[in-house]
C-alpha cells in the first residue's frame, strides 16, 4: 500500500483540531484501555489498517492479554473476557459507527445510559465519532501501518 498524502502534514491546523479531541479525551476519567478498545473495534468496522495496527499496540502496551486483543471483532462472543461496561461501549461503537445501517436504536442507547453517565456517554461518542474521523483519513490516504514500514 503506498501512501497518497501525508494529510498532518498538508492540513495541521484541521490535525491539531483533531489532536485537542484526543487530548481531551485523555482527561474525561474514561478508561484508556476501554478507550482504545473502541478505537480499534471502530477501526476494525471501518478497515483502517493503521488506526488498527497503532490501537492494538496501544492495548498490549497498556498490558491488555492478546488472548483478549484478538477476541475485540467477536466481543459478543467472548463470555467474560469483556466486562459489562466494555460490551456496552463496544456494541454502542458498532450501533453508532454503523448508523446508516443502525439507525443508533433506542435498545443500544439504553444498556449504554444504564452504564455510562450522561457525560461519560457523550465522551465516549465523542471518541467513536473522532474515531471514524481519522479512519476516513487513513483510509482515504492509504496511511501506512507500523507493521507494515517494517517489513
Amino acid at each position: 500500500m503506498t501512501q497518497r498524502i501525508d494529510y498532518a502534514s498538508a492540513a495541521p491546523e484541521g490535525y491539531k483540531a483533531f489532536g485537542n479531541v484526543y487530548g481531551y479525551l485523555l482527561k474525561t476519567g474514561l478508561h484508556a484501555e476501554l478507550i482504545d478498545l473502541v478505537y480499534l473495534r471502530v477501526s476494525q468496522i471501518n478497515g483502517c489498517a493503521f488506526c488498527i495496527d497503532m490501537h492494538s499496540r496501544d492495548l498490549i502496551k497498556l498490558g491488555v492479554a492478546v488472548e483478549k486483543l484478538v477476541l475485540v471483532p467477536v466481543w459478543h462472543d467472548a463470555g467474560s473476557v469483556f466486562t459489562p461496561r466494555e460490551r456496552v461501549a463496544l456494541a454502542w461503537a458498532e450501533a453508532v459507527t454503523r448508523v446508516a445501517e443502525t439507525g443508533v436504536p433506542d435498545a443500544a442507547y439504553a444498556a449504554v445510559a444504564a452504564e455510562f453517565s450522561e457525560k461519560e456517554l457523550a465522551d465516549l461518542t465523542y471518541a467513536i465519532g473522532l474515531m471514524n474521523a481519522f479512519n476516513r483519513f487513513g483510509v482515504a490516504f492509504r496511511s501506512t501501518p507500523a507493521a507494515a514500514e517494517k517489513a
